[in-house]
């Protein structure tokens, strides 16, 4: 019984960050589309600041015991990923 609650404990946080990173992107991706520039200090900005943030909830995460340090930062990983796309497809326009 307490194995199976940990492991739902951290399917939960797993997907919690999932959804706080997908958050991001999509902050991003409305940013870009209301036509703010990828140099705008606005849109550094929040990058930056939600990238920082989701990278605090990963650390606490890891630190509690609920996520392992490689699957959060595949999640940084993947985001920036994302972000370096959107960011590519803005420029091409």
């Amino acid at each position: 019984m307490e194995i199976d609650l940990q492991e739902t404990y951290k399917e939960k946080a797993m997907k919690q960050l999932q959804v706080d990173a997908d958050k991001i992107a999509q902050l991003i991706k409305v940013q870009m589309d209301h036509l703010t520039m990828p140099q705008c200090p606005l849109y550094e900005e929040v990058l930056d600041t939600q990238m920082f943030g989701l990278a605090r909830e990963i650390d606490f995460a890891v630190k509690i015991g609920l996520v392992e340090r490689v699957n959060g930062n595949e999640i940084l990983f993947s985001l920036e990923k994302e972000m370096t796309v959107l960011h590519d497809i803005y420029m091409r326009k």
